[in-house]
């Protein structure tokens, strides 16, 4: 059990977590804008001072994109290792008009703090950090061995972590890795998750003529890009909402009755969540909930599409090209390869005369589910309980965590928390993103009694 002295001390130092925070969140730290390619270096930095004056032995590690963060403090060679993961890089603001105040000038009201990154995931990252100062502060030792590592490629699909982890899994082996980028299942409800859908995220691109075709004399002699595109999307999907895709379904995992029970007790307020999203309607599998839908069945959506002429007034052409990216959710056991390869074969099945058709992958993941009875699980549960005065529940997520899955692969570390301090209200990739201040006290307690329950 974390003393009380501790929780004392994260309490007495509450304000200047919340001023250390502000910091952090200042760095526009956007991953996928080559425009702040030094901002996330900046960030980088700013992240190993803070684990150097924690005592950690750090270093600075080069990838082919942006760099990761390594620090490791040893207190026992006989007691556990607990790995910490984060990301210290955050999505693009945009749409900047729809910010109450600026993304990176981090403002605070009613309670919460507002900036890009805030939930997702500097502010959940830190509240380890937090933790460990306390512990220190006022033990002068961490009860655990413990290694950090935070990267700046998870907003981009974590391209490079993989070969890093490959090349550096010595240094990385640990017993337990705890992971807070995600949430509570509600407001005031705290939540472990132990399953994630994985994803394909795909291009599609139609080429038609050589170049943009007026429409009027060569209308009805080509075939039009946008209007293929748009009638093979089209059939991506059956009018019952499923996906037509030929052997999709094939090795998703019957859900055990039990567990949809379980799910079925879970306080999804229905009426509230379309408030919230602002939608009249709820969709999906007509033989599943709601909360099956959103977590535990697999998808297909398009996130984007382009082509022809969208400037203001008229342009009449056949444009040459046109583009949609698409992204599939995958639940166990599928496979995200052989996913994209059925997806490929269908498109270029769908093609007709006329068109070209190209599918690039873009990036993905496969889905994970972690095993609910064990020993770290048991000490995550009592930790939460420390920190939010109430028990967790225990949730799968609809979104994806790359990282999870490589953890398990290359580190073969099945001991895998996922612990969200945030609420899922929080507007993490959106404008307004904030972070509750109480919830960030609340991680940094959980963080430190979860640090005491994993002690030997």
């Amino acid at each position: 059990m974390v003393p009380q002295e501790i929780l004392a001390e994260i309490e007495a130092n509450r304000q200047r977590h919340v001023q250390e925070l502000s910091e952090f969140l200042r760095f526009p730290s956007v991953s996928t804008d080559s425009s702040h390619a030094e901002d996330v270096r900046k960030t980088a930095a700013w992240v190993l001072t803070k684990l150097e004056k924690l005592g950690f032995r750090t270093r600075l590690y080069e990838t082919e994109g942006h760099p990761v963060v390594y620090g490791h403090r040893f207190s026992n060679p006989a007691l556990g290792t607990l790995l910490i993961y984060g990301h210290y890089d955050v999505q693009p603001p945009d749409p900047w008009d729809e910010w109450i105040t600026p993304p990176f000038s981090p403002t605070i009201r009613d309670g919460f703090i507002y900036a890009r990154g805030a939930t997702d995931n500097k502010g959940q990252c830190l509240t380890y950090f937090q933790a460990m100062e306390a512990i220190l502060a006022v033990r002068g030792e961490l009860p655990v061995n413990v290694k950090v590592l935070v990267e700046g490629e998870e907003e981009i699909g974590s391209p490079n972590l993989g070969p890093f982890l490959a090349k550096h899994r010595e240094e990385l082996e640990t017993d337990v890795i705890a992971i807070s980028d995600g949430s509570q299942f509600a407001s005031g409800m705290p939540a472990i998750t132990y399953g994630l859908r994985g994803l394909c995220y795909l291009q599609v691109e139609v080429e038609g003529p050589r170049f943009d075709l007026h429409s009027g004399s060569f209308g009805g002699l080509v075939a039009n890009p946008i209007q293929v595109l748009s009638q093979m999307l089209a059939r991506l999907k059956n009018n019952e909402g499923t996906v037509a895709i030929p052997g999709f379904y094939d090795d998703v995992r019957t859900l055990e009755p039990s567990e949809r029970e379980e799910m079925a007790r879970l306080p999804l307020d229905e009426a509230a969540l379309k408030r919230y999203l602002g939608v009249e309607q709820l969709v999906g599998e007509a033989d599943y909930v709601s909360m099956e839908r959103k977590t535990a069945r697999p998808t297909l959506d398009v996130s984007g599409i382009w082509g022809g002429f969208s400037g203001e007034g008229a342009k009449t052409i056949i444009p040459a090209r046109a583009g949609a990216k698409v992204s599939m959710r995958l639940v166990p056991d599928q496979r995200g390869a052989t996913i994209n390869e059925s997806f490929r074969s269908f498109v270029h099945s769908l093609t007709p005369a006329g068109v070209r058709t190209k599918v690039s992958e873009l990036h993905g993941s496969d889905p994970v589910l972690i095993d609910r009875d064990q020993e770290a699980m048991r000490v995550a549960a009592a930790a939460i309980e420390v920190g939010f005065e109430k028990s967790p529940v225990f949730i799968r997520e609809g979104g994806s965590i790359p990282i999870v899955g490589m953890f398990k692969d290359t580190l073969g570390c099945n001991s895998i928390l996922l612990l969200g301090w945030g609420s899922p209200d929080d507007g993490a990739h959106s404008p307004n993103e904030r972070f509750s201040l109480d919830d960030f006290q609340r991680g940094i307690r959980s963080a430190a009694a979860l640090m005491y329950g994993l002690a030997r």
